[in-house]
């Protein structure tokens, strides 16, 4: 460990009560994406209390900005989301939710209470940091949201390195992901209408049956799939709805279906697939169809260059046995994916699982999902000592 990563981690280690305490505060105060108002407003309590100048994007999220004491030419975002999810929490703790139907199952208080952990630590030793370290506390991320206002309105315009971690109930706490290429999916959301004609169920020449043309189209959509490797692409159809009543040939159908992508190269070529499907199916029966996308998120591609700089960084202050430089990619889907496209970058997953706490070591989004709060440090040191060592490289 290098003489200025032992700083910044006696730093966290000195402040971890604080760190858990923020973690528990946002845990049993869950917002979902885009209502983050009260997860906003403490995130600017405390920076206020470090006299950290800050304004709003998003109306939720939070856009902060720590200048070295030393000139430097570089440029570091580091971005935490802050959304919770529309789950109930069914884990009895003394930071339980206090929100009926939403909870953090998904870990995103801990990345919020590590980054303002780093933050107090950064903060304290302004004098060691040369260049700007620039603050994003993002919301929405888990409906695609939040990124695309941060990158889009050039909020990290002047970054040339981003860096970012979530947890992983996957990974046993202490140990640290940090892998080079693909780590997350691409997100699209897609809606397939299909078009054909009612007549009654008895004379169905007259009609086009919207609903036998919807069928066959999952049918092929699911076959198309299944020609891929299950870690490369995903197409998932968890909605269809046809027609009125049952007598009558049902004139449309809804299709509502999500695709995911290993790269961007896949993700174009399933797309066209998809649709391909779709019209091809409807005009071999009479119909038609309108398609409609939503694109959520990029797929995550970590750059080689920022993973070397993460692993080193990693081995450094935890050890070589503590990282991780490749494991199964995840079909998830992280907006972080947006910062990277944008500036180089790596995200890094902060083991946080612990099998003598079984809660800890479920899914993700799982109702009774929990973290080991001794990861809390490790995700705060990341955050501190990645930004320090490339800043100051």
């Amino acid at each position: 460990m290098t003489e200025l990563e032992s700083i910044l981690c006696n730093e966290i280690d000195n402040d971890f009560d604080y760190i858990v305490s923020l973690r528990r505060y946002f845990h049993s105060h869950p917002e979902v994406s885009t209502e983050e108002y009260l997860t906003a407003e403490k995130i600017e309590s405390e920076l206020d209390k470090l006299g950290i100048a800050h304004k709003r994007v998003a109306k939720t999220g939070i856009y902060a900005e720590i200048v070295g004491d030393n000139p430097g030419k570089h440029v570091i975002v580091l971005r935490a989301d802050i959304d919770a999810l529309p789950v109930k929490e069914e884990h009895e703790t003394p930071y339980k939710s206090v929100y009926e139907g939403k909870s953090h199952a998904c870990g995103h208080d801990c990345n919020t209470s590590c980054l303002l952990g780093a933050v107090r630590a950064l903060v304290k030793h302004k004098d060691l940091i040369k260049g700007k370290v620039i603050i994003n506390f993002q919301p929405g991320e888990e409906i695609g949201y939040g990124a695309r206002f941060f990158v889009d309105e050039g909020h990290i315009d002047e970054a040339d390195r981003s860096f970012g971690v979530h947890m992983s109930s996957r990974e046993r706490v202490g140990n640290v992901v940090c892998m080079a290429g693909p780590n997350n999916a691409s997100v699209d959301y897609f809606h397939i209408r299909i078009n054909g004609r009612c007549a009654h169920i008895a004379s169905p020449e007259k009609g086009i049956d919207a609903l036998h043309i919807a069928s066959q189209i999952v049918v092929e959509e699911r076959a198309l799939f299944a020609q891929y490797p299950i870690d490369q692409t995903l197409i998932g159809i968890g909605k269809m709805s046809a027609g009125t009543q049952y007598n009558i040939i049902a004139g449309t159908a809804d299709i509502e279906g999500s695709l995911r992508c290993m790269t961007h190269e896949m993700r174009k070529v399933m797309k066209a697939k998809i649709e391909d499907i779709a019209k091809r199916v409807a005009e071999e029966k009479g119909g038609t169809v309108e398609i409609e996308w939503k694109d959520f998120t990029s797929p995550l591609i970590n750059d080689e260059i920022a993973t070397l700089e993460a692993q080193e960084t990693a081995a450094s202050i935890f050890g070589e046995e503590k990282l991780i430089k490749n494991r199964k990619a995840d079909l998830s889907g992280d907006d972080f994916a947006e910062y990277i496209v944008k500036v180089p970058g790596h995200y890094a997953y902060i083991g946080s699982g612990n099998p003598e706490i079984p809660e800890t070591c479920v899914a993700h989004h799982d109702t009774k999902f929990d973290v080991d709060e001794r990861c809390l440090a490790f995700g705060a040191k990341m955050y501190a000592c990645y930004a320090i060592n490339y800043l100051n490289k």
